[in-house]
């Protein structure tokens, strides 16, 4: 007969009850009736980026000090006895971070005799819910932008069609060494780089189906560091690949992903002027997971693209992936777009984050299968 194990922690244990707190991923402060902080656990620690050491002890009011919607929450729990949570006004501060987005849930604690005894407060972090948020919202921004500059170019693409071909034959007209021949000259160029830029518009509102396959994007990306370093040849640019051996191939199409990352890299590589760092990183995600009805939940690779140039503004980064928008002397505004619009044809999401004046990441995480 088999002796039944041991649990490593009887029932109610109190040092279980502790282990669990120190290892949850939410958020755990517990206050007295007086206000004073009592509990404060790791991912409290991390999420106010203070330790409890300095903590504990103190009123609540002096961690929270200028955060009304928290001071809210906390004294509708502690004063008045209601559990309340708010979901979307809450933000963090964070001295080398931007704020962060939280969930935050207040309710008063009651001892078994009934009387109030204190509060807690749970903090869930958002900034991966917002973010997931802000590709959607991208996603269904570029959807429509492409629909709309699909029908235009091909309403312009005609009549532009026409404008080449009577500049073509008016050059046929004139003498060669006629004045007028640099007008028409210039006249057949700029219709051209016209309709470089309507063939990307129509790529991005109705590009060519996918051809799908087994793609390494390891050797996609080995083979892109190689052309930039020797893109960036008297610039002093040092490009760092780190490959993860072990990731297996991701199905998708390898012209449209090599155009992806070929697209990412070439921006790091011309966000830093000289004497600056960019570093590829690819590896299997473990922050998210494909979860598809009816199939087990899929792994994710995530491509990490960092540079050490200038940075972007808050308020550029918001407009980035915005046709036309750029912030290059040279360049047509549609390279992030269509970027864009390859990850989620391959059912992947795409995040930026930049300080100005450190440099820049570009995030790519896409399905293993």
């Amino acid at each position: 007969m088999t002796t039944p194990a041991t649990p490593p922690y009887p029932a109610g244990d109190p040092a279980l009850a502790a282990l669990v707190f120190d290892n949850i991923d939410r958020g755990v402060i517990a206050l007295d009736r007086e206000g004073r902080i009592t509990l404060f656990n790791p991912a409290a620690e991390s999420y106010l980026d203070r330790a409890a050491r300095h903590i504990l002890g103190r009123h609540y009011t002096e961690l929270f000090v200028g955060q009304e919607p928290l001071l809210y929450l906390v004294n509708a729990a502690l004063r008045d006895g209601r559990s309340i949570t708010d979901d979307e006004s809450i933000f963090l501060p964070r001295p080398k971070a931007p704020p962060l987005p939280v969930s935050v849930y207040a309710a008063p604690i009651f001892s078994k005799r009934g009387d109030q005894d204190g509060a807690v407060l749970i903090i869930r972090d958002l900034s991966r819910v917002r973010e997931l948020e802000d590709t959607l919202r991208r996603a269904d921004q570029l959807a429509m932008l492409a629909t709309l500059a699909a029908g235009l170019a091909h309403e312009i693409k005609n009549p532009l069609g026409g404008i080449k071909g009577a500049a073509q034959l008016l050059t046929l007209e004139l003498q060669p060494d006629s004045p007028l021949r640099e007008y028409t000259r210039v006249m057949i160029k700029e219709t051209e780089r016209i309709n470089g830029i309507i063939e990307e518009l129509m790529d991005l509102g109705k590009p060519r189906p996918a051809i799908m396959g087994e793609v390494s994007i390891g050797r996609i990306l080995d083979d892109i560091v190689l052309l930039q370093r020797e893109a960036a040849r008297g610039q002093n640019i040092d490009f760092a690949l780190s490959l993860d051996p072990s990731i297996p191939p991701v199905h998708g199409d390898e012209s449209l992903l090599t155009r992806l990352f070929l697209n990412l890299v070439k921006n790091a590589r011309e966000a830093v002027d000289r004497d600056g760092r960019v570093e590829i990183e690819c590896k299997i995600s473990a922050e998210y997971h494909m979860t598809t009805p009816g199939h087990r939940p899929s792994p994710l690779v995530v491509v990490r693209i960092r540079d050490t140039g200038c940075g972007i503004p808050p308020d550029e980064l918001e407009r980035i992936f915005t046709p036309y928008y750029t912030t290059k002397s040279r360049g047509s505004g549609l390279g992030l777009a269509i970027c864009q619009k390859i990850v989620e044809d391959h059912r992947g999401f795409l995040k930026v984050a930049s300080i100005p004046g450190e440099g820049t990441e570009f995030s790519v995480w896409l399905p293993l299968r």
